[in-house]
Protein backbone atom coordinates (compact mmCIF):
# COMPACT_ATOMS: atom_id res chain seq x y z
CA UNK A 1 0.00 0.00 0.00
CA UNK A 2 1.18 3.50 -0.94
CA UNK A 3 1.76 5.67 2.17
CA UNK A 4 -1.28 8.32 1.78
CA UNK A 5 0.18 10.83 4.87
CA UNK A 6 3.03 10.92 2.52
CA UNK A 7 1.06 12.21 -0.58
CA UNK A 8 -1.57 14.35 1.66
CA UNK A 9 1.62 16.08 3.20
CA UNK A 10 2.64 16.97 -0.41
CA UNK A 11 -1.08 18.36 -1.43
CA UNK A 12 -0.77 20.53 1.64
CA UNK A 13 2.79 21.89 0.70
CA UNK A 14 1.43 22.56 -2.60
CA UNK A 15 -1.74 24.24 -1.03
CA UNK A 16 0.12 26.61 1.16
CA UNK A 17 2.93 27.48 -1.44
CA UNK A 18 -0.09 28.54 -3.49
CA UNK A 19 -1.44 30.55 -1.43
CA UNK A 20 1.77 32.41 -0.17
CA UNK A 21 2.41 33.29 -3.41
CA UNK A 22 -0.97 34.91 -4.02
CA UNK A 23 -1.03 37.31 -1.04
CA UNK A 24 2.06 38.58 -2.41
CA UNK A 25 0.02 40.77 -4.56
CA UNK A 26 2.33 40.50 -7.27
CA UNK A 27 0.35 40.11 -10.52
CA UNK A 28 2.62 37.52 -12.29
CA UNK A 29 3.19 35.86 -9.04
CA UNK A 30 -0.62 35.35 -7.96
CA UNK A 31 -1.27 34.18 -11.10
CA UNK A 32 0.83 32.12 -11.01
CA UNK A 33 -0.32 30.67 -7.85
CA UNK A 34 -3.86 30.31 -8.35
CA UNK A 35 -2.82 28.31 -10.74
CA UNK A 36 -0.89 26.27 -8.46
CA UNK A 37 -3.84 26.58 -6.25
CA UNK A 38 -6.32 25.20 -8.82
CA UNK A 39 -3.53 22.12 -9.91
CA UNK A 40 -3.38 21.36 -6.14
CA UNK A 41 -7.02 21.47 -5.15
CA UNK A 42 -7.51 19.21 -8.34
CA UNK A 43 -5.49 16.21 -7.18
CA UNK A 44 -7.53 15.58 -3.57
CA UNK A 45 -9.99 12.80 -4.05
CA UNK A 46 -11.78 11.22 -1.50
CA UNK A 47 -11.88 7.14 -1.40
CA UNK A 48 -14.67 5.83 0.35
CA UNK A 49 -14.66 2.55 2.58
CA UNK A 50 -16.20 0.49 0.12
CA UNK A 51 -13.68 1.52 -2.54
CA UNK A 52 -9.98 1.32 -2.92
CA UNK A 53 -8.50 3.37 -5.38
CA UNK A 54 -5.50 2.27 -7.89
CA UNK A 55 -2.66 5.08 -8.71
CA UNK A 56 -0.62 5.56 -11.72
CA UNK A 57 2.37 7.17 -12.21
CA UNK A 58 2.99 8.27 -16.00
CA UNK A 59 1.27 5.05 -16.84
CA UNK A 60 2.65 2.80 -14.99
CA UNK A 61 1.43 1.03 -11.90
CA UNK A 62 2.18 2.25 -8.55
CA UNK A 63 -0.05 0.19 -5.89
CA UNK A 64 -3.39 0.19 -3.96
CA UNK A 65 -4.98 3.12 -2.06
CA UNK A 66 -7.28 2.48 1.11
CA UNK A 67 -10.23 4.58 2.29
CA UNK A 68 -9.88 8.39 3.42
CA UNK A 69 -8.79 11.17 2.04
CA UNK A 70 -6.17 11.17 -1.02
CA UNK A 71 -3.73 13.29 -2.83
CA UNK A 72 -2.10 12.89 -6.15
CA UNK A 73 -0.41 14.63 -9.02
CA UNK A 74 -2.66 15.56 -10.82
CA UNK A 75 -1.59 15.41 -15.22
CA UNK A 76 1.70 13.12 -13.61
CA UNK A 77 -0.29 10.58 -11.75
CA UNK A 78 -3.90 9.05 -11.84
CA UNK A 79 -5.96 7.18 -9.84
CA UNK A 80 -8.46 4.88 -10.68
CA UNK A 81 -11.47 3.92 -8.17
CA UNK A 82 -12.76 0.21 -7.88
CA UNK A 83 -16.15 -0.56 -5.83
CA UNK A 84 -15.35 -3.88 -4.17
CA UNK A 85 -19.11 -4.30 -2.63
CA UNK A 86 -20.89 -7.35 -3.94
CA UNK A 87 -22.13 -6.75 -7.18
CA UNK A 88 -24.89 -8.26 -9.68
CA UNK A 89 -25.12 -8.90 -13.44
CA UNK A 90 -28.21 -9.94 -15.07
CA UNK A 91 -28.14 -12.16 -17.83
CA UNK A 92 -30.05 -11.80 -20.93
CA UNK A 93 -32.72 -14.23 -22.08
CA UNK A 94 -30.86 -17.26 -23.86
CA UNK A 95 -32.13 -19.68 -26.06
CA UNK A 96 -30.39 -22.66 -25.27
CA UNK A 97 -31.01 -26.45 -26.92
CA UNK A 98 -31.41 -28.94 -24.27
CA UNK A 99 -29.09 -32.36 -24.48
CA UNK A 100 -32.76 -34.05 -25.41
CA UNK A 101 -33.04 -30.98 -28.24
CA UNK A 102 -35.81 -29.20 -26.28
CA UNK A 103 -35.01 -25.18 -27.06
CA UNK A 104 -35.40 -23.68 -23.89
CA UNK A 105 -34.98 -19.80 -23.34
CA UNK A 106 -33.40 -18.98 -19.72
CA UNK A 107 -32.07 -15.87 -17.93
CA UNK A 108 -30.07 -15.54 -14.91
CA UNK A 109 -28.29 -13.61 -12.00
CA UNK A 110 -24.70 -13.57 -11.55
CA UNK A 111 -23.17 -12.37 -8.13
CA UNK A 112 -19.57 -11.10 -7.62
CA UNK A 113 -17.07 -8.57 -5.74
CA UNK A 114 -14.08 -7.75 -7.16
CA UNK A 115 -11.36 -9.59 -4.88
CA UNK A 116 -8.03 -7.89 -5.94
CA UNK A 117 -8.81 -4.60 -7.51
CA UNK A 118 -5.07 -4.52 -8.83
CA UNK A 119 -5.83 -7.36 -11.27
CA UNK A 120 -9.32 -6.27 -12.31
CA UNK A 121 -8.01 -3.02 -14.16
CA UNK A 122 -4.45 -4.53 -15.13
CA UNK A 123 -5.69 -7.75 -16.50
CA UNK A 124 -8.86 -7.01 -18.26
CA UNK A 125 -10.20 -4.13 -19.74
CA UNK A 126 -13.62 -4.18 -18.81
CA UNK A 127 -14.08 -6.60 -15.54
CA UNK A 128 -17.62 -6.37 -15.45
CA UNK A 129 -18.55 -6.72 -19.50
CA UNK A 130 -16.11 -9.59 -19.67
CA UNK A 131 -17.70 -11.15 -16.65
CA UNK A 132 -21.05 -10.90 -18.17
CA UNK A 133 -20.00 -12.30 -21.61
CA UNK A 134 -18.16 -15.54 -19.91
CA UNK A 135 -20.77 -16.22 -17.75
CA UNK A 136 -23.49 -16.10 -20.90
CA UNK A 137 -20.92 -18.63 -22.26
CA UNK A 138 -20.89 -20.85 -19.80
CA UNK A 139 -24.33 -21.32 -19.44
CA UNK A 140 -25.09 -21.57 -22.83
CA UNK A 141 -22.49 -24.13 -22.96
CA UNK A 142 -23.86 -26.20 -19.52
CA UNK A 143 -27.69 -26.24 -20.34
CA UNK A 144 -26.55 -27.62 -23.78
CA UNK A 145 -25.27 -30.76 -21.82
CA UNK A 146 -28.23 -30.85 -19.98
CA UNK A 147 -31.55 -32.59 -20.88
CA UNK A 148 -35.18 -31.16 -20.07
CA UNK A 149 -36.12 -32.66 -16.60
CA UNK A 150 -32.24 -32.66 -15.26
CA UNK A 151 -32.78 -28.73 -15.88
CA UNK A 152 -36.13 -28.53 -14.15
CA UNK A 153 -34.97 -30.82 -11.68
CA UNK A 154 -31.42 -29.86 -10.29
CA UNK A 155 -31.87 -26.02 -11.08
CA UNK A 156 -29.34 -25.44 -8.01
CA UNK A 157 -26.49 -28.18 -8.63
CA UNK A 158 -26.44 -26.12 -12.54
CA UNK A 159 -26.08 -22.76 -11.19
CA UNK A 160 -23.63 -24.11 -8.85
CA UNK A 161 -21.62 -25.71 -11.61
CA UNK A 162 -21.59 -23.08 -13.58
CA UNK A 163 -19.92 -20.84 -11.03
CA UNK A 164 -17.58 -23.39 -10.48
CA UNK A 165 -16.66 -22.76 -14.16
CA UNK A 166 -16.99 -18.91 -14.21
CA UNK A 167 -15.37 -18.42 -10.84
CA UNK A 168 -11.88 -20.57 -12.34
CA UNK A 169 -11.67 -17.88 -15.30
CA UNK A 170 -12.33 -14.91 -13.45
CA UNK A 171 -10.08 -15.61 -10.54
CA UNK A 172 -7.27 -14.26 -13.04
CA UNK A 173 -9.20 -11.23 -13.27
CA UNK A 174 -9.24 -10.83 -9.63
CA UNK A 175 -13.07 -11.47 -9.42
CA UNK A 176 -15.17 -13.76 -7.18
CA UNK A 177 -18.14 -15.33 -8.01
CA UNK A 178 -20.40 -15.53 -4.76
CA UNK A 179 -23.37 -16.90 -6.72
CA UNK A 180 -25.04 -17.67 -9.62
CA UNK A 181 -29.04 -18.17 -10.02
CA UNK A 182 -31.23 -19.23 -12.62
CA UNK A 183 -34.44 -17.04 -12.48
CA UNK A 184 -36.44 -18.23 -15.42
CA UNK A 185 -36.95 -21.33 -17.09
CA UNK A 186 -39.22 -20.61 -20.40
CA UNK A 187 -40.73 -23.96 -21.96
CA UNK A 188 -42.18 -23.83 -25.87
CA UNK A 189 -46.19 -24.16 -25.39
CA UNK A 190 -46.32 -27.10 -26.76
CA UNK A 191 -44.01 -28.32 -24.45
CA UNK A 192 -45.73 -26.91 -21.40
CA UNK A 193 -49.06 -28.57 -22.95
CA UNK A 194 -47.29 -31.57 -23.12
CA UNK A 195 -45.95 -31.35 -19.49
CA UNK A 196 -49.67 -30.57 -18.49
CA UNK A 197 -51.19 -33.22 -19.89
CA UNK A 198 -48.18 -35.75 -17.88
CA UNK A 199 -49.00 -34.01 -14.75
CA UNK A 200 -52.32 -34.88 -15.16
CA UNK A 201 -52.20 -38.24 -16.71
CA UNK A 202 -49.86 -39.08 -13.37
CA UNK A 203 -52.57 -37.52 -10.50
CA UNK A 204 -55.34 -39.91 -12.07
CA UNK A 205 -52.66 -42.86 -11.75
CA UNK A 206 -52.20 -42.33 -8.24
CA UNK A 207 -55.93 -41.35 -7.80
CA UNK A 208 -56.91 -45.14 -9.15
CA UNK A 209 -54.05 -46.54 -6.84
CA UNK A 210 -55.65 -45.02 -3.97
CA UNK A 211 -58.72 -46.18 -4.75
CA UNK A 212 -58.14 -49.80 -5.75
CA UNK A 213 -55.74 -49.55 -2.66
CA UNK A 214 -59.16 -48.33 -0.13
CA UNK A 215 -60.92 -51.44 -2.14
CA UNK A 216 -58.77 -53.99 -1.06
CA UNK A 217 -58.37 -53.41 2.16
CA UNK A 218 -62.34 -52.89 2.66
CA UNK A 219 -62.67 -56.80 1.23
CA UNK A 220 -60.21 -57.42 3.31
CA UNK A 221 -62.32 -56.20 6.20
CA UNK A 222 -65.47 -57.28 5.25
CA UNK A 223 -63.70 -60.92 4.73
CA UNK A 224 -62.88 -60.80 8.08
CA UNK A 225 -66.08 -59.46 9.82
CA UNK A 226 -67.82 -62.11 8.10
CA UNK A 227 -65.73 -64.60 9.24
CA UNK A 228 -66.34 -63.40 12.73
CA UNK A 229 -70.34 -63.66 12.36
CA UNK A 230 -70.29 -66.75 10.89
CA UNK A 231 -68.33 -68.26 13.96
CA UNK A 232 -70.86 -66.31 16.30
CA UNK A 233 -74.54 -67.14 15.25
CA UNK A 234 -75.60 -64.21 18.01
CA UNK A 235 -73.70 -61.88 15.91
CA UNK A 236 -75.86 -62.20 12.90
CA UNK A 237 -78.97 -61.55 15.33
CA UNK A 238 -77.37 -58.20 16.35
CA UNK A 239 -76.56 -57.28 13.10
CA UNK A 240 -80.36 -58.08 11.59
CA UNK A 241 -81.37 -55.86 14.55
CA UNK A 242 -78.96 -52.79 13.97
CA UNK A 243 -80.10 -53.23 9.93
CA UNK A 244 -83.64 -52.95 11.57
CA UNK A 245 -82.70 -49.96 12.94
CA UNK A 246 -81.51 -48.17 10.60
CA UNK A 247 -84.31 -49.16 7.97
CA UNK A 248 -86.49 -47.70 10.96
CA UNK A 249 -84.67 -44.21 10.64
CA UNK A 250 -85.81 -43.54 7.34
CA UNK A 251 -89.05 -41.39 6.99
CA UNK A 252 -90.67 -43.22 3.86
CA UNK A 253 -92.77 -46.11 4.33
CA UNK A 254 -91.52 -49.72 4.33
CA UNK A 255 -92.68 -52.81 4.66
CA UNK A 256 -90.74 -55.43 6.84
CA UNK A 257 -91.87 -58.67 7.61
CA UNK A 258 -89.86 -60.73 9.97
CA UNK A 259 -89.73 -64.43 10.19
CA UNK A 260 -87.71 -66.67 13.12
CA UNK A 261 -84.82 -68.85 12.12
CA UNK A 262 -86.73 -71.72 12.89
CA UNK A 263 -89.81 -70.78 10.17
CA UNK A 264 -86.42 -71.08 7.60
CA UNK A 265 -84.59 -73.91 8.86
CA UNK A 266 -87.86 -75.75 8.54
CA UNK A 267 -88.35 -74.61 4.43
CA UNK A 268 -84.68 -75.42 4.19
CA UNK A 269 -85.11 -79.12 5.51
CA UNK A 270 -88.04 -79.65 3.62
CA UNK A 271 -86.21 -79.11 0.25
CA UNK A 272 -83.94 -81.48 1.00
Amino acid sequence: MINKNIMIIIGIIFILISILMIVTFKPLISFIGVLLLVYALSGLRIIFQYEKGLLFTLGKYNGIMDAGLMWFLPIIQSMVKIDTRVQTIDLPKQEVITKDNVPVKINATVFFKVQYPDKAVLNVENYREATLMYSQTVLRDVIGGIDLDGLLEKREEIAENIRKIVDTITDEWGIDVTGVRLQDIELPEEMRRAMARQAEAERERRAVIIKSQGEIEAAQNLSKAAEIVSQNPGALHLRTLHTLAEISSDPNEKFVFVLPLEVLKAFERKGK
